[in-house]
């Protein structure tokens, strides 16, 4: 019993930023990252404070790796997007419309 109330307690002080790790980092990253260079490509005009609040909701206040992250993520969305097909674009802006519909970026 005294091992259970120990590691719920040693849980229970890890810091948001501990728990978050760079897997979720990178994913989080990657995803958001494709929806933002997706906003001109694909002509949308994205509520920001949506965006802010997804960034509250899922990333760690105290996380200073996940800009760096985010920014190299959109960097290469950005330029691979140049070189979508048309055919290629439609479909990635209509799952990117519904995606950022499902998340309040887009009403």
């Amino acid at each position: 019993m005294r091992l259970l109330l120990a590691v719920v307690f040693a849980l229970g002080s890890i810091s948001a930023a501990q728990a978050w790790d760079d897997l979720e980092r990178m994913q989080t990253a990657t995803e958001l990252g494709d929806l933002l260079a997706s906003e001109t490509v694909c002509g949308f005009a994205y509520n920001s404070d949506a965006i802010s609040t997804y960034i509250d909701e899922n990333v760690p206040a105290d996380d200073m790796g996940f800009n760096p992250m985010l920014d190299m993520m959109m960097g290469g969305r950005t330029e691979m997007m140049k070189s979508m097909t048309d055919s290629q674009k439609v479909a990635h802006c209509r799952q990117t419309e519904r995606v950022a519909k499902a998340h309040g970026f887009l009403d």
